[in-house]
């Protein structure tokens, strides 16, 4: 229980005191109101005694009293109503509340700190009304009138009649059957009469005449003057003296209000809080037939109110208001005690000890001893008391029957004689007096007997009053007996079925076990008397439960909640707002934070809905908030409840300050970090077309791709594009990258960098996409969203204030409003929100604006109509609120210095911040035709528009990609590019000529530059300029380009991103240049697979009569699949592109000149290649490649001119791109490493193969050729080239090795293979030759050698034609022939000299001979290593010999 401010031997003893009845004449009742006081309520302050009081016991023992109290009341002839206790009751505690700024307990336990009140005054208030506003009864006597004050004036005419008359009067109530209310101790009370004097008013010599006679008839301890009233009424504003009543009677004015305030119904009569025998309305009061009217009726009773104080409707409510407010004008400035001076109060405080002293007390012990003396001279009894006490005392107990044992004997009423009824009343008047111990042997005497007559209601009265005198007991000569509470507990409360005893005996017992630190048993008893007959009551005694449960020595918080929400909510049951929602307060901080979420759910909501009723609409929308914002694990029906309660709260606070800020709304979550922010229009739908059209839709004018929202974030993708724009800005700055340059960001997310302010162009919208998540499992309705934002406008003269629009007012910012936002239950769901800039300056995106509702079946909520701010749209809106979110974005942790990396500290994040620059051009782009499948080598004409949709002009369009090979715009000469389609039959893509029938399959020589066609050395990405007329686009105005593709050589889908940059013709200091993206998605089928080899020709001389033909073999694969449709392929061309080879002719031409190709089918073709001709002076023939045609029909692809040689170039620069970065560049270190490079110069070739093709594709019944070229680069002689990349087998794993290698240099030699080029050899001689070997045995045959130096530096020749070997198998390959003349020759060739040895072979026999048996071995002069190998033909040289 909580702390208390008496203590339990002080709670006790005040609350059990003698009565004493006071009644008084009109005239007496008259003086004492000009005080606003009844006669009792002016003694109130001064009943208790100041000092101590002496008495003797029935064996003349002298018994202390110590702080004796007595109860001065008027006599009611009415039993209170019980309905009128409640409501007397309900009143006190709901006019007792916490203090203002009391400061909490604060108890810490475990993890537990908890802030609770140690004090509960309402609690003490209820138990002192409670135990002094119980009804008299029969089976005890505790508060039976003991005296009878009898009052009157000495301003009566005749004040002893009017004694008289009381007395009588006094008489006949006590005595009368008629009246069985109030309650005398004994038959003879005792009277006291008091004569009142008016000091101001009144005679003192009469008064004092009329005492003098008092004191002869009654005696002089039987009668009383009582001088009041010393000063004047007009006087009570002089002197300000103390008013020792307020603390007794001031909580009427209080109860009256809190009970209008929190009560349905209200009193008319103001209670009092002690003796409540007085009405504030009885000053009006009239003696009728000799009894004041105030004693007719309680002043409990209700009037007009019905039983209890729930069940009253409008009317009487109406009423009973308007009397509370008569009643509090009335009291308004009221002064108690006005007349009386500080000598009025030590006169009554002196008539007390004189009443006390000289009456009441001689008349208790007389008392005491005349039932003591009845109760020996009965023989029985005196048996019975004293048997009793010598066997307490002796220790011997007398078996008792158990309480299910007993029968219900509830209704056995004693006569007032009864001798068990005196023993009962002696027991209570040595309560009374403080005399405990007598007490508590008599009440143990009394519970025998009762119990023998099974008279339950007496002895459960016995018992409860004989285990609090046993605690009360001086010493403390026995233990607290709990049990005999127990028993008399259960016996009231299922026996007699009066709740009100047993509810005092709790709350003794409560107190007593407290004191004794028993917590837990208090609490358990405290609980047990908890029932559903009153929720006041029982929430008050689960709220002294629950601080027994937090008052332990190991404190029960979590007990200590739930009896909490178990108070608060029977203080709701019975109409204590305040009390209910303080205990659920109290107990949300053990629920709060701990996972307990239903429970924590529950809480806030009564929390919520007890402030709203109380008016507390702040506290309301906070809990309610709380409800909606943790993550609930409640029913869709119990959060739509409660969000519409939430919802209903906020609209009257709204309602309360219309024109102030916006709140802040706890739904929909707002994931702020998610926030994406994207600069520019929405994509333009292609012409004629409401939507985007998909890019894979072929035929169609298709937008560039650029930036979109839709598009998911890839950091490699980004990448990308930073690195193509950092080129591509380079190129356009002469190769340097300026210093303010930072890569354009048209959509700013989490992960890009957001450090910097963004630039937005004016006119141009700015979309701000906000991801919003519902929580809860009822849809939620948005109306009215909006971005909210901040602008600061710009001009030449300087800056403007500050300007913030909540409204989409245009004239700076146009903000967009989406009508209607739903989300559904428990979903995600982005909302893409624009602000059309109208003004340069800086802008803020602060956050989001809206109307948050739920979706109803019906407009009407709740049964209350349609609320304003309710609108139907395309979902029936059912309540809604106006409020924001702000929108809040932490920027990335630092950490890159050590200050930031040993603390937590955060970056800016500016994605909201952006600085709105003015107007720069906007580009868009469309592709005609475009295609999205093409097959491997394909070309494929294609359309651009370029569009400038702003009005700015633009310039410096340049385009760059990865894949530069994929397409091109033509070449810069106008002679190079085809005009039209339409030029060359069947609508070729290339620049075709007719020719007339040439000779069979001889070349057409053509030349070209590689900057003619806008390709450099290859070495880096080009930034590809795109041709505008005059190099600027206007306003409006669009411009279409052919662009020609081709297909990658690799099957698959490719990505292709393109990068167009542009420029504003004026100049802008922040934003110099401007891109725009496109990603372009081919899907690329396999078509021809094309290697091609180059082997040296045995040919002595070309027809020029040069030597250094070479032979090229290429090989063409259909390796296409019929799933696309494609019959067959048809080589059209085959072509050469080289700056020192050209193919001259073609070797195996077929004889129909149609070379096709069906599916898997393989060709073979094999032409000659000659070295190309180089005029003497020339300097740019290093950079022309010369172009050689071989063509298989009538029509030549001229392969010099667009887009043939593009697509070349192209390829030629990638690979060149590849072999570079795959190839590590090691500078030569000396001179042998040197000559190796000069013998790899020999074998390299470096002839680019151009093979052109066609194929024919049936699609809908129609017939469509498609046309393309492959192309293969030849580098070295004898190593087969492919037309694509071929995919490399991942290397085998290898085992690890757990020592260092040895490093040993090896010397760099040449290898076998290169070294066999270094000395081209050819042998001369006839076929056959026919020799008369019978004429002569032997045949002289003539041989020419002709030796070729294939290198550009002198090289060291030996030939040697002695035979390597002399065995059979020898002589069975080269035959049985012998050289004549030298056997060996030294020569020295010059660069790419040839010579010739004129030598004999010398034959014995006919037959086949091979006469490539020389061996030549050769070495460069200027090197000492010497490199010799043998130079071996490749095929032998076999001659017929003949018999002539």
């Amino acid at each position: 229980m909580a702390q208390c401010v008496q203590s339990v031997q002080e709670l006790i003893p005040d609350s059990f005191v003698p009565c004493v009845a006071a009644l008084c004449s009109d005239e007496a009742e008259r003086l004492t109101r000009l005080n606003h006081l009844s006669f009792a309520e002016l003694l109130k302050p001064f009943s208790r005694l100041t000092s101590e009081v002496h008495m003797r016991d029935p064996n003349n023992q002298l018994h202390i009293i110590k702080n004796l109290k007595i109860a001065v009341s008027n006599i009611v002839t009415q039993p209170p109503q019980p309905g009128a206790i409640g409501k007397l009751l309900n009143d006190v505690v709901s006019g007792s509340q916490p203090a203002e700024g009391l400061v909490a307990n604060v108890i810490t336990a475990g993890d537990y700190d908890l802030n609770i009140s140690a004090t509960t005054p309402w609690f003490e208030s209820y138990r002192e009304t409670f135990l002094q506003s119980m009804p008299a009864s029969d089976h005890e006597f505790l508060n039976h009138y003991l005296a009878c004050m009898l009052v009157a004036s000495s301003a009566e005419a005749e004040p002893m009649e009017q004694f008289s008359k009381l007395s009588q009067e006094q008489h006949r109530i006590q005595h009368n059957s008629d009246y069985s209310y109030p309650k005398w101790f004994i038959p003879n009370t005792l009277k006291y009469y008091v004569l009142l004097h008016d000091v101001t008013s009144g005679d003192e010599q009469r008064a004092e005449s009329i005492y003098e006679e008092m004191k002869q008839k009654y005696g002089t301890q039987g009668c009383y003057l009582l001088k009041i009233n010393s000063r004047a009424p007009n006087r009570a504003s002089d002197e300000q003296i103390p008013d020792p009543w307020s603390q007794y009677l001031q909580k009427n004015s209080i109860q009256n209000q809190e009970s209008y305030e929190d009560g349905p119904c209200t009193m008319t009569s103001s209670k009092n809080s002690d003796s409540n025998l007085l009405s504030l309305d009885g000053l009006d009061n009239e003696v009728k037939d000799g009894l004041p009217d105030n004693c007719r009726v309680h002043p409990l009773q209700i009037d007009q109110c019905g039983d209890t104080p729930h069940n009253t409707d409008g009317s009487d409510h109406a009423k009973s208001a308007s009397s509370v407010h008569e009643t509090k004008k009335a009291s308004t400035g009221l002064i108690r005690g006005a007349c009386l001076t500080l000598t009025d109060h030590d006169r009554i405080r002196q008539f007390i000890q004189e009443f006390t002293f000289r009456g009441l007390l001689p008349h208790v012990e007389k008392t005491i001893r005349q039932l003591n003396d009845q109760l020996i001279s009965r023989k029985g009894l005196s048996r019975s008391l004293f048997s009793a006490t010598k066997k307490w005392f002796s220790g011997s107990k007398v078996p008792e029957k158990s309480i299910s044992e007993l029968k219900s004997t509830s209704g056995l009423l004693y006569p007032p004689e009864a001798p068990e009824l005196q023993i009962r009343k002696m027991a209570d008047l040595c309560f009374l007096v403080q005399h405990y111990d007598l007490a508590y042997s008599c009440y143990h005497t009394a519970k025998k007997d009762f119990l023998n007559d099974q008279a339950m209601l007496y002895a459960a009265g016995a018992l409860e009053m004989a285990a609090v005198s046993a605690f009360l007991q001086p010493g403390a000569p026995r233990p607290y007996p709990a049990h005999y509470m127990d028993t008399a507990i259960q016996t009231y409360r299922d026996i007699c079925k009066n709740m009100v005893l047993a509810e005092r005996c709790v709350l003794l017992s409560a107190e007593i076990l407290k004191s004794q630190s028993k917590y837990a048993e208090a609490a358990a008893l405290l609980i047990r008397l908890t029932s559903e007959d009153s929720d006041l009551r029982s929430a008050l005694l689960l709220e002294q439960a629950a601080h027994c449960f937090i008052n332990m020595k190991n404190p029960m918080v979590r007990k200590y909640a739930f009896h909490m929400i178990l108070a608060g909510h029977r203080f709701s049951k019975a109409g204590q707002k305040k009390h209910a929602l303080r205990c659920y307060c109290q107990a949300m901080q053990v629920y709060k934070g701990k996972g307990w979420s239903l429970a924590e759910d529950h809480i806030n909501f009564t929390i919520g809905r007890q402030s709203y009723t109380l008016r507390q609409l702040d506290n309301a929308v906070s809990a309610f908030r709380h409800i909606l914002i943790n993550e609930s694990k409640q029913s869709a029906a119990q959060q739509g409840a409660f969000l519409r309660e939430y919802l209903y709260v906020y609209k009257n606070v709204n309602q309360l300050s219309p024109d102030g800020p916006l709140p802040q709304l706890p739904l929909p979550y707002i994931n702020s970090s998610a926030t994406r922010v994207f600069f520019g229009h929405d994509r333009r739908p292609a012409d004629g077309s409401k939507t985007f059209l998909p890019p894979w839709i072929p035929g169609e004018k298709q937008a560039a791709t650029h930036v979109s929202l839709d598009q998911e974030y890839d950091a490699e993708s980004s990448q990308q594009w930073r690195e193509l724009e950092e080129h591509v800005v380079a190129v356009a700055n002469k190769g340097v990258i300026p210093s303010s340059f930072y890569p354009t960001q048209y959509c700013l997310n989490s992960y890009s960098d957001n450090s910097r302010f963004p630039l937005a162009v004016v006119e141009e919208p700015i979309t701000v996409e906000v991801a919003f998540r519902n929580p809860l499992k009822v849809p939620l309705l948005l109306s009215d969203l909006s971005l909210l934002w901040k602008f600061q406008p710009k001009d030449t003269s300087g800056k403007d204030t500050e300007k913030e629009r909540v409204t989409g007012e245009p004239e700076m910012i146009g903000t967009e409003v989406i009508s209607e936002f739903l989300i559904n239950s428990e979903e995600s769901k982005v909302a893409r929100l624009k602000l059309f800039p109208h003004h340069i300056g800086e802008l803020h995106i602060l956050g989001v604006v809206y109307n948050l509702g739920t979706i109803q079946g019906s407009v009407t909520v709740d049964g209350i109509g349609a609320l304003p701010g309710c609108h139907t749209g395309k979902h029936s809106l059912g309540m809604s609120v106006r409020g924001r979110q702000d929108l809040e974005i932490q920027g990335p942790r630092l950490n890159n210095t050590k200050e930031e990396k040993t603390s937590v500290k955060y970056g800016p994040d500016r994605r909201l911040d952006p600085i709105v620059t003015e107007e720069m051009p906007l580009l868009e782009v469309f592709f005609i035709h475009f295609p999205t499948g093409l097959l491997c080598g394909e070309i494929r004409k294609a359309y651009v528009e370029f569009v400038n949709v702003s009005q700015c002009p633009l310039t410096a369009l340049k385009v760059v990609s990865k894949r530069p090979e994929f397409f091109t715009f033509g070449g810069n000469t106008a002679a190079l590019t085809p005009l039209s389609p339409s030029t060359s039959e069947n609508c070729s893509a290339y620049k075709t000529v007719v020719t007339a029938s040439p000779s069979l399959g001889t070349a057409f020589v053509s030349t070209a530059s590689s900057v003619d066609f806008g390709t450099g050395t290859g070495q880096q990405l080009e930034a590809i300029p795109v041709p505008l007329p005059d190099s600027v686009l206007l306003p409006g105005a669009s411009v279409q380009l052919p662009m020609w593709l081709r297909g990658p050589d690799e099957e698959g889908v490719h990505e292709i991103n393109f990068l167009f940059y542009y420029e504003s013709v004026k100049k802008q200091p922040k934003k110099r240049h401007r891109i725009l993206r496109h990603t372009a998605v081919i899907c690329t089928s396999r078509s021809l697979n094309v290697r091609a080899t180059v082997c040296r020709s045995n040919s002595l001389e070309d027809e020029e009569g040069r030597g250094g033909n070479m032979l090229v073999f290429v090989d063409v694969e259909n390796t296409n699949t019929s799933e696309a449709g494609v019959k067959e392929f048809h080589m059209v061309q085959v072509s050469s592109s080289s700056k020192h080879w050209q193919l001259h002719r073609s070797v195996n031409i077929s004889e129909n000149r149609d070379a096709k190709l069906a599916s898997r089918e393989k060709g073979k073709f094999c032409f000659k290649a000659v070295r190309c001709k180089q005029k003497e002076g020339d300097k740019q023939s290093s950079e022309k490649y010369t172009f050689a045609d071989i063509i298989f029909g009538n029509e030549q692809i001229i392969s010099s001119a667009s887009p043939c040689a593009d697509f070349f170039y192209r390829s030629l620069s990638s690979e060149l791109r590849r072999t570079q970065d795959q190839l590590p560049a090691y500078p030569e270190k000396n001179a042998s490493e040197g000559a190796v490079r000069l013998i790899e110069k020999c074998s390299e070739v470096d002839l680019s193969i151009v093979v052109l093709w066609k194929a024919y594709v049936v699609e809908d019944n129609k017939q469509l050729i498609l046309e393309g070229q492959h192309h293969v680069v030849v580098r070295t002689v004898g190593k087969e080239a492919c037309s694509h990349s071929q995919k490399q087998e991942p290397p085998e794993m290898e085992l690890l090795k757990f020592f260092r290698p040895e490093n040993t240099t090896v010397s760099a030699r040449p290898s076998v293979e290169q070294l066999s080029n270094l000395i081209k050899t050819s042998l001369h001689y006839p076929e056959s030759f026919h020799h008369p070997f019978h004429q002569k045995s032997l045949c002289l045959v003539p041989v020419t050698l002709l030796l070729s130096n294939c290198s550009k530096a002198e090289v060291d020749v030996i030939v040697d034609l002695r035979h390597k070997t002399t065995s059979p198998e020898a002589l069975e390959t080269h035959g049985s022939f012998t050289w004549l003349g030298q056997t060996q020759y030294k020569l020295q060739l010059k660069s790419q000299e040839t010579h010739s040895l004129q030598l004999k072979a010398c034959f014995v026999h006919t037959g086949v001979y091979n006469l490539g048996t020389p061996r030549v071995f050769a070495k460069l002069s200027d090197q000492v290593t010497v490199f010799e190998t043998s130079q071996q033909n490749s095929m032998p040289a076999l001659i017929i010999i003949n018999n002539a």
